[in-house]
């Protein structure tokens, strides 16, 4: 049976930033220009969600593991991501 995402996010050490370190640079891209919305699926740990009722890419930074795969992943160079200054981000514990 696969660990949920979840309990495999409750291993790491997060803080938290006073604010989101994600943007999407222009939500008008998703809807119009990407229909396969690969940052939903390519995330290990689910910060991008289509939200169908917004018609938009809702955006969980605080679950980020700073991997970088969603600004390698979208076909237009439309996710904003500046890792988190000060000590804040994420923090492995194994690794």
């Amino acid at each position: 049976m696969a660990t949920p995402i979840e309990e495999k996010l409750g291993l790491l050490t997060y803080k938290k930033p006073p604010q989101s370190h994600i943007s999407i640079v222009d939500p008008s891209v998703c809807l119009e220009r990407c229909p396969e919305k690969p940052c939903t699926a390519i995330c290990p740990a689910n910060v991008y969600e289509w939200n169908e009722t917004r018609k938009a890419i809702a955006v969980s930074y605080e679950n980020c593991i700073e991997c970088g795969g969603c600004r390698m992943i979208c076909p237009f160079y439309n996710i904003d991501c500046e890792w988190p200054g000060g000590g804040a981000g994420v923090q492995y514990k194994y690794g």
